[in-house]
């Protein structure tokens, strides 16, 4: 098999190494399986990247049904229903008749009768727990800025600490990483572990449990950003903070609203944790067998260890 070293001698540049198709087109690569066996190690990978794409395509869905569910706060779907004279869609009589029939004035406009005009701040707090290099223990998880993808809240990529030179910040499970610096990334989400993180995120947990999920749908929702970012100091790299954010304003409902919101959506989260955490678990196993495979240290038709390693993969 080809290494990278084979292809010194086709390298241009000095600045910006690089090889062009001409290049590579010099090169003799011998294939040693037969048709039959380069299927069944195409099948094998094959497999494992389809179930890496099924769980990337849950958990979006997964995202997307919670970020609906979000209309109860903003646009008070379910009052607005029984104004109508409609039911809910997706909500059971229980749920449902937590809700007002009704819209009365408050310092933030037309809002559910009962509920309260105020911040963020008031139902959620930004945790601060330091830790240093040394103190952090072999293979904590590490998150950094470039591990978060943006308008995403399932976070599945993540280093370990082994090269941690600087302070960080500790987080738990479950707890809400906002992403600080140029806050326009949009970079939010819910931790699938405990672990550490740079200290250019802020580390969010409601007050009390059934608070977490209207704490995350607002911080995570575009008018929290755009809040932010107006806010934001610094012309290169600007900063948002804790200070900020918990002064956005929000119409907050009563608990036991808030209960069943946190309730309905905590599933949803598990599950995509979980798919995350799989996912990593496969794309680690494709990544071994890939080069064993193709040299021959494995093989497809006799070797045990392929398929036990496959049965394990649910």
């Amino acid at each position: 098999m080809l290494q990278a070293t084979d292809f010194r001698d086709v390298i241009t540049g000095s600045a910006q190494p690089q090889i062009t198709t001409g290049h590579l087109n010099t090169k003799v690569v011998t294939i040693t399986r037969d048709a039959e066996e380069q299927q069944a190690i195409a099948h094998i990978l094959s497999t494992l990247d389809e179930k890496i794409q099924v769980n990337r395509r849950m958990n979006a869905t997964l995202e997307a049904m919670a970020g609906v569910l979000q209309s109860w706060f903003v646009d008070f779907d379910p009052v607005r229903a029984k104004l109508d004279g409609r039911k809910s869609v997706g909500m059971d009589a229980a749920t449902a008749v937590l809700f007002p029939e009704h819209l009365e004035d408050s310092p933030l406009g037309h809002i559910p009768k009962g509920w309260t005009a105020g911040k963020l701040g008031d139902i959620g707090t930004n945790s601060r727990r330091g830790v240093q290099p040394g103190d952090i223990a072999p293979n904590t998880p590490y998150i950094a800025l470039e591990h978060m993808p943006r308008r995403c809240i399932a976070l599945g990529d993540w280093g370990e600490s082994a090269d941690i030179a600087s302070g960080k910040s500790a987080f738990k499970k479950g707890e809400i990483l906002f992403g600080k610096l140029r806050p326009y990334f949009h970079k939010v989400g819910v931790a699938p572990f405990d672990g550490v993180c740079s200290t250019d995120i802020l580390v969010l947990a409601p007050k009390s449990p059934e608070w977490f999920g209207f704490l995350l749908g607002h911080a995570s929702s575009d008018e929290l950003i755009q809040f932010t970012d107006l806010a934001s100091t610094g012309t290169k790299m600007p900063r948002t903070n804790w200070s900020d954010i918990s002064s956005f304003k929000v119409v907050l409902p009563p608990k036991l609203i808030a209960a069943a919101f946190t309730r309905i959506i905590q599933p949803m989260f598990d599950r995509i944790h979980a798919n995350l955490h799989q996912s990593r678990t496969l794309a680690a196993l494709r990544d071994t067998l890939l080069p064993k495979l193709l040299s021959g240290e494995l093989n497809v038709g006799n070797d045990s260890r392929v398929r036990v390693e496959m049965a394990r993969q649910p």
